[in-house]
């Protein structure tokens, strides 16, 4: 199966309940909770199905958590438009802009929407690429990427690496690290896969570990 063109076929169709459904609701599910969303799998389905909210008795959620659900399946739609071009900047910071689109960080003149970090960084308690080298560290990576003959797996998950670990934007990067992780694995026809809520301690422990790999670019 291509899953990449029965995915836009779906999209195109506004077929309910079939794989381009099912993928958005788990991804943004996944990949939201992953960040610290309070939106329950159940909530999250409701507002891609609806576009609305009304969870009754439920726990009260952020406004943010509801803005970035709606804008993470424009993102998954964006990365679906796209597949037929090659991985760059230009991809990277569009992803980046939907999805921080109208929410609290982008009324911050420091944030930075779509665009590349002002202000240093962290993740896991290790220093990330310096703002001012961010541009030239994404180019070195892309290109690196760019230049294989057909990415495997390996490879695939070395750029999510290297990405997170250069964390070009203020917030928001482990979000479209995961997009574009998903966005590769369709391009390349490698096995897609979620990384769900439940195993996101394997996941940081993952990329923790990782470094222990020879850089291999």
């Amino acid at each position: 199966m291509d899953v990449a063109k029965k995915l836009l076929e779906e999209k195109r169709d506004t077929f309910h309940g079939g794989l381009y459904h099912k993928t958005q609701v788990n991804l943004a599910y996944n990949s939201n909770r992953i960040e610290g969303s309070k939106l329950t799998e159940e909530q999250t389905r409701y507002i891609f199905e609806t576009r609305t909210i009304g969870f009754k008795d439920q726990e009260a959620v952020p406004v943010d958590d509801i803005i970035e659900t709606s804008n993470h399946f424009v993102a998954f739609d964006y990365l679906l438009e796209t597949l037929s071009e090659p991985l760059d900047a230009t991809i990277i910071k569009k992803l980046h802009g939907i999805l921080k689109s109208s929410t609290e960080d982008a009324r911050k003149t420091w944030f930075g929407v779509g665009e590349w970090k002002k202000l240093p960084n962290e993740v896991g308690g290790r220093a990330t690429s310096l703002p001012q080298n961010v541009e030239a560290d994404i180019n070195k990576l892309t290109k690196w990427y760019n230049n294989l003959d057909a990415p495997s797996i390996e490879d695939i998950i070395t750029y999510h690496y290297r990405f997170e670990f250069i964390h070009p934007f203020q917030d928001g990067n482990g979000r479209v690290g995961r997009l574009l992780l998903f966005r590769e694995c369709l391009k390349q026809q490698v096995m897609q896969f979620i990384i769900d809520d439940n195993h996101k301690m394997f996941y940081y422990r993952g990329l923790a570990e990782f470094e222990r790999v020879p850089d291999i670019y």
